[in-house]
């Protein structure tokens, strides 16, 4: 092989490196696992510090030894989680699983194995992949990217090859095997697609063009031969609103804090379980790089974070990452679609899948120059489109050409201040679906939804919107463009890395307010005071009401603003004041409301009548926050739950929205809907029927459940608008809720004092492993149970000053 020089790290606890000049692999094999020939003494290697709760600090001499170090710390805690997202993104779980068992639900929505296979093959078949890596940056990734993704094959590799599993996830499995750097670029990918194809993932592998057969079947499922646009919009409000992807976060800027200097509260709801949880570590190059935070798994660079200058975060956007282009297919043949009179041919996509005992499974996917034909599954579930003789509908997802995440999250490491993580996110414009909000030690603060977005302008729209655009891209954002003509194309701005996409000055961003704050609704209210406006509809909406969540913060963090002096430690409170929104607008009159009830009863869905008066004391007296030591708040949220079910939300409240007044309406609770009352006898028929008292303590019912350990979790859902938000599973016959599906992930609380040393405490709701046998598999669980947060040992003298400290060298074989 040819050989170039290295420099090699060998740190010791103080830090302190000796620099020699050893050989390494310039070129590789994708197809193979990373292994490299070289002298005896040579390789790659890192240094990890591993201090309490099992945070690894992360020292290399460069970019592709940090990645090595990156990657057999994470294989550490975290490998049959990466294993199996590695089967995923190689096309093979029907090969290890079966094709008719569920995906991995953490790379993208396929509803079974076969399914995503047939995407991810496709993938690999194609080279996609292969080709982004070989874009010249900043179209590609940087070489630094490249070095980082190559070396941390090797570190999972090398784990793997000096430690036995003991994690009974994938002890002895056979799907558990080396993988290249192509593996680790590819899962990349999954993530930048998973608010666009990966979102689609049935429609895309189960389109096949109309026979007499297939237009009969749809037509008695009911889907038509022109789509449903209701459906369409609730689909993709459905998607956009998906629990498993949300967050919460905040910067102050220095005139609202006790030194001048900026604040950063990260909240990101993520899900605890699977491919898509966060890993807490510090990497370090001296002289070049020193950054901690969290990384999404698989990923060789920290997600969000902080150093010693700027704190960032991000949030789940509002914008609709694709969009659709309608076909007029040629009458006689419905593979062939017109752009401007002229016939196109459609390209066939056909993959062949490795099937668990039986035969290989090939199946064929249509693409066009807008992208693949998605349609309905045959189950009639997903994107209600019908591929028609004449009609078809073709999915464009910018983030399909997109390899720049991770250079964006390099640069936001390397950032002195907010402006340097504006230059990042302009340069490499590499972020697909979140929104940056980020403060720094210099007492700035930033908002932007700077992401990879089709470039869809409501003149666009007004131009070339088919009939079921215009129903579509106001009322969900999507928009749906006639294909048939060339005049239509989405076009480029001047400033934008990748054509069809909007360059960084179309992008919503405040600077330098009091505060910005986002949870998930559009970029409007990041500040109350300060709205944007004048963005294209594609990134959200002007306006409207926002949810529940968005109310509650904006009143907490314009208040703490207004009240200024702010600390790290108002930040920690505000995290776990899991004050409960929707208490704050309905508990009292639906006390108020029970109370009044004739002989305190009520009539249940099952039309029995419900003595339900002891609720009326229980509700009255809550203390209106989702505590474990809260009594009443079970009872709520089994009936809020209930009510928003049964009550519509036009009918839900007595004063309606008002854009003059978003934070405060809607408000007063219509107890004189008819569901009200069916959902409090529903909710104490429930409670009775568990076992479970009315009054009874929140930690009492809500818990999850480690090495037959019951931890008490506190925290409360997405509908009544908790900050510290929790999805917890609801079992009835075990005693309540016995698990959380997603939530309040790697929390973060930042901010600086002057000196070199950010002053940060930081959380891992679900902690580091995954692993039953890992002595952190529920370490941070308790610590998050008891509202405790872990001290970042951020600067030298605070890791070696760690009690729990442990040095690992780990080198190349």
């Amino acid at each position: 092989m040819r050989t170039r020089p290295r420099r090699l790290v060998v740190a010791t606890v103080a830090l302190l490196a000796t620099v020699a000049g050893l050989p390494a692999t310039a070129a590789e094999r994708h197809d193979q696992p990373e292994q490299r020939n070289r002298p005896s003494h040579g390789g790659l290697s890192a240094t990890i510090r591993y201090t309490e709760y099992g945070i690894p600090h992360i020292v290399a001499q460069d970019y592709e030894s940090l990645g090595f170090g990156t990657g057999w710390a994470q294989a550490a805690d975290q490998v049959c989680v990466l294993a199996d997202g590695f089967v995923t993104v190689r096309g093979e779980r029907s090969r290890f699983f079966g094709p008719k068992a569920p995906a991995d639900s953490a790379l993208s929505s396929a509803t079974s194995n076969l399914s995503s296979d047939l995407y991810f093959g496709g993938v690999r078949q194609t080279r996609t992949v292969e080709k982004l890596l070989a874009e010249p940056a900043p179209r590609g990734p940087s070489r630094q990217v490249k070095d980082l993704m190559r070396g941390f094959a090797v570190g999972y590799n090398t784990w793997l090859r000096q430690n036995r599993i003991n994690d009974p996830a994938c002890q002895g499995a056979s799907w558990v095997r080396p993988v290249t750097s192509l593996d680790v670029a590819a899962r990349f990918y999954a993530l930048a697609v998973l608010g666009g194809q990966g979102g689609a993932v049935d429609e895309i592998t189960s389109a096949q063009p109309p026979t007499t057969t297939t237009t009969t079947t749809a037509r008695a499922k009911g889907l038509g031969t022109s789509p449903d646009a209701d459906a369409l919009v609730r689909t993709v409000r459905e998607r956009t609103a998906d629990a498993d992807m949300g967050s919460n976060a905040v910067a102050f800027n220095g005139a609202t804090t006790a030194n001048g200097r900026g604040l950063l509260l990260g909240n990101p709801h993520y899900p605890w379980h699977g491919g898509r949880r966060f890993w807490q570590a510090q990497q370090t190059i001296p002289g070049e790089l020193n950054v901690a935070g969290a990384a999404l798994l698989g990923s060789p660079t920290i997600s969000i974070g902080f150093n010693s200058h700027v704190a960032w975060s991000h949030t789940v956007s509002t914008g609709v990452p694709f969009n659709l282009h309608q076909l007029t297919l040629d009458p006689a043949d419905p593979t062939v679609y017109l752009v401007d009179g002229k016939r196109e041919r459609m390209r066939k996509r056909t993959v062949t899948v490795a099937v668990k005992g039986g035969a290989p499974v090939t199946r064929t996917q249509w693409w066009t120059r807008y992208g693949p034909v998605a349609a309905a599954t045959e189950a009639g579930a997903g994107l209600p489109l019908t591929w028609t003789a004449t009609t078809a509908y073709a999915y464009n997802d910018p983030n399909a050409a997109n390899m720049r995440f991770a250079d964006t999250s390099l640069g936001f490491g390397k950032a002195r201040g907010v402006a340097d993580v504006q230059r990042s996110l302009s340069r490499s414009q590499g972020l697909p679906w979140v929104n940056t909000i980020a403060a720094d030690s210099s007492g700035h603060s930033l908002y932007t939804q700077s992401q990879i977005l089709p470039r869809i302008t409501d003149d666009l729209v007004s131009r070339c919107s088919t009939g079921l655009g215009r129903t579509t891209y106001p009322a969900a954002g999507l928009a749906v463009l006639d294909g048939s003509r060339g005049d239509c194309a989405l076009g480029s701005d001047r400033d934008a890395v990748q054509p069809g996409t909007f360059g960084p000055a179309r992008m919503p961003t405040l600077k330098d307010a009091a505060y910005v704050e986002n949870s998930n609704d559009s970029a409007w209210l990041a500040n109350a005071d300060r709205p944007l406006t004048g963005y294209e509809r594609i990134f959200g909406t002007v306006g409207t009401q926002r949810s529940l969540r968005t109310r509650g913060a904006i009143e907490d963090v314009a208040a703490m603003a207004e009240r200024g002096g702010l600390t790290v430690r108002d930040l920690e409170h505000q995290q776990f004041t899991n004050r409960v929104p929707a208490a704050g607008l309905a508990v009292a009159d639906a006390a108020k409301a029970c109370a009044a009830l004739p002989g305190g009863t009520a009539t249940g869905s099952d039309g029995k009548a419900v003595d339900v008066s002891e609720a009326c004391s229980v509700l009255a007296t809550w203390d209106r926050t989702m505590d474990t030591s809260s009594r009443g708040a079970l009872l709520f949220d089994r009936f809020w739950r209930k009510l928003t079910t049964k009550v519509p939300a036009a009918q839900r409240w007595k004063v309606p929205f008002s854009a003059a007044d978003p934070v405060r309406t809607p408000n007063t609770l219509n107890t004189d809907a008819a569901g009200f009352a069916t959902a409090l006898a529903d909710a104490v028929t429930e409670l009775r029927a568990a076992g479970i008292a009315l009054d009874s303590h929140l930690g009492e019912h809500q818990v999850v459940v480690r090495n037959g350990q019951r931890i008490p979790v506190h925290g409360g859902t997405e509908g009544m608008g908790v900050w510290n938000k929790i999805e917890p599973v609801w079992d009835q016959t075990r005693g309540g809720y016995t698990e959380v599906t997603t939530g309040s992930s790697h929390i973060q609380a930042v901010g600086w004092d002057g000196g070199r040393c950010p002053v940060a405490r930081t959380l891992l709701t679900y902690s580091q492993s995954s692993n039953p046998n890992s002595r952190h598999y529920s370490d941070q669980t308790r610590l998050f149970s008891g509202e405790k947060w872990v001290t970042s040992r951020f600067c030298e003298k605070d890791i070696v000053s760690s009690p729990a400290l442990k040095t690992v060298h780990v080198r190349e074989p």
